[in-house]
């Protein structure tokens, strides 16, 4: 398994790209640049481009709804000529909260947006004139709906690569079938290496019996927390107030997908109690419902040994990649943290 890890993107940047080099000389594969409503990820992108040399760097994620189909390609090209190579897209739906919150654009058809988003986005790698006919997009726009003086163009540059890795950040049985059958990984948030089979092996199953195989075999990028040591257990808490905010408030009753997730691993009287306590703002009591077994569950937390064995799990259920989320007081607890997990996965 490879070691990546999602970086701070609520500031101190600059701080952050001299902990990336550091993480790269301890063996680090992969670096995620997340958005959400902070900076822009491209021009971090780029800036870590210049000041890396082998580690790959991932959108984590573009969301699919406030670039065109077009300017993702143009931009996921853009960033694999100035990496030379080490550009991965990450992209994903996101949330109605984003998406119309804050850019004011409506959330609709997720899953149909991302199958026709990557059609075009490899046409315009492959360097085609782009023409595509679809029910969200029509390239060139059809003449009725504008000027009529839009042709069919390809990108000017030849992109170092023609196939630029995909990632989906994905966590419902469409969702995830569409991305078992389209792309080259697949990030789902808070894996349960004990109960992936149950939960996604029927949609991960009926993606890759369309999927081209040209593709290879799908990636599979988990996120778990990481903290190793005799007294690593303490850190166990730390956890709960993100499963608390994402199963409790990251949507209304009936529109949480965290929550659905919770559920669907075995949890539906706490999946219940956290989201009936976060929405009417008791977030304490929210977060101290959170099961100590569900966390311990889809994190890297105890002893060596106990890691090791927690390792070989997330290794038995198809994880090809660790995105993992270290519990460290600083660069050196971090880099730490990763040389001790490329020893322990040998």
């Amino acid at each position: 398994m490879r070691i990546g890890m999602q970086l701070n993107y609520s500031g101190g940047f600059s701080e952050t790209v001299e902990e990336v080099g550091a993480l790269e000389k301890a063996g680090m594969d992969i670096a995620f640049i997340p958005e959400a409503y902070s900076f822009d990820a491209v021009s971090q992108i780029g800036f870590l481009a210049a000041k890396t040399s082998t580690i790959q760097l991932a959108s984590g994620i573009f969301q699919i709804y406030t670039r065109t189909p077009s300017l993702l390609a143009m931009t996921a090209a853009g960033l694999d000529y100035v990496s030379g190579g080490r550009f991965v897209m990450g992209i994903g739906a996101s949330g109605p909260q984003v998406i119309e919150g804050f850019h004011g654009v409506k959330y609709d058809a997720p899953l149909g947006r991302t199958r026709e988003i990557i059609e075009i986005c490899r046409q315009v790698w492959r360097r085609e004139k782009v023409q595509f006919e679809g029910k969200y997009y029509q390239i060139p726009l059809p003449a009725d709906q504008g000027t009529g003086l839009g042709k069919p163009l390809k990108l000017i540059n030849h992109p170092v690569r023609a196939d630029i890795p995909i990632v989906i950040a994905s966590l419902g049985p469409k969702n995830v079938a569409l991305t078992a059958e389209l792309a080259q990984g697949w990030e789902p948030i808070f894996f349960h290496p004990e109960k992936a089979e149950s939960v996604w092996g029927e949609s991960l199953a009926a993606g890759k019996a369309k999927r081209d195989p040209s593709l290879g075999e799908l990636d599979v990028y988990a996120s778990p927390a990481v903290a190793i040591g005799d007294d690593a257990d303490q850190f166990l808490p730390w956890i709960k107030p993100q499963l608390a905010l994402y199963i409790g408030g990251m949507g209304a009753k009936g529109k949480n997908f965290y929550n659905d997730l919770a559920v669907r691993y075995g949890y539906e009287a706490e999946a219940e109690k956290i989201q009936d306590l976060y929405l009417v703002g008791k977030k304490e009591e929210a977060t101290a419902a959170v099961p100590d077994e569900l966390v311990r569950s889809i994190s890297l937390i105890g002893t060596e040994s106990y890691v090791k064995e927690r390792l070989a799990a997330f290794e038995s259920a198809g994880v090809t990649t660790l995105n993992i989320h270290p519990i460290a007081a600083d660069t050196a607890g971090r880099v730490g943290q990763v040389e001790q997990l490329k020893a322990l996965i040998g």
